[in-house]
């Protein structure tokens, strides 16, 4: 299996823009891509819980987090395995993403919730691809 899939080019790679939340109470999660061209990507319906990791990761904050961040680094570290990059599209009317990893021998883990693979992403410092058709023209205020 190959990381640089020629399915790339259906992909633009996008920067965290905005991260907030939708209600006041912050129980759901909002974040704007931004492609390099200033197409953007909007994103919502996703927990608080998940906005507020990925804003203390852009704030370079990495001393609370979850458990499960630990077991995807110890795996990682035990089969040799680095994070490189994450692709986020749609699958029905659910945003997924899938993971990609290299080292001895590369590995994709596909399917999982978009809002957490970009939490991974962030705290990772790594590519977070959208597919380009998800990408629209920023709306003017």
């Amino acid at each position: 299996m190959k990381i640089d899939e020629p399915q790339d080019s259906d992909y633009a790679e996008t920067k965290i823009t905005y991260v907030g939340f939708v209600d006041p109470y912050g129980v759901e999660g909002l974040l704007i891509l931004r492609s390099g061209d200033g197409k953007e990507f909007h994103m919502r319906a996703f927990s608080g819980e998940v906005a507020r990791h990925i804003t203390n990761f852009t704030e370079g904050q990495r001393g609370a987090i979850p458990t499960i961040y630990n077991m995807v680094e110890e795996i990682a570290e035990l089969n040799e395995l680095v994070l490189v990059k994450i692709k986020v599209y749609e699958s029905g009317s659910v945003l997924r993403a899938n993971v990609y990893f290299t080292g001895k021998h590369d590995l994709v883990m596909r399917n999982y919730r978009a809002s957490d693979a970009i939490a991974l992403a962030t705290f990772y410092n790594i590519p977070i691809l959208v597919r380009k058709n998800l990408l629209k023209e920023k709306m003017e205020a």
